[in-house]
């Protein structure tokens, strides 16, 4: 059974994330030849204050 975790910025509303996990699904079904009942996505908002690239948070960005 795949496990996909995924990290975003937080501020996605729940249809944007119905979406994505719609099209994940399919595409690891059709990939992986898996049905779609053994597909589990666990999304994780993270605080951009909480996100750093290159030695420098994501809250600090211009």
């Amino acid at each position: 059974m795949p496990t996909i975790n995924v990290q975003l910025f937080e501020g996605r509303t729940v249809e944007q994330k119905r979406a994505f996990v719609k099209a994940v699904t399919e595409a690891t079904v059709a990939t992986l030849a898996c049905s779609a009942g053994s597909v589990d996505i666990i999304i994780e908002d993270v605080k951009r204050e909480n996100w750093a690239t290159g030695g420098k948070l994501w809250s600090e960005s211009d």
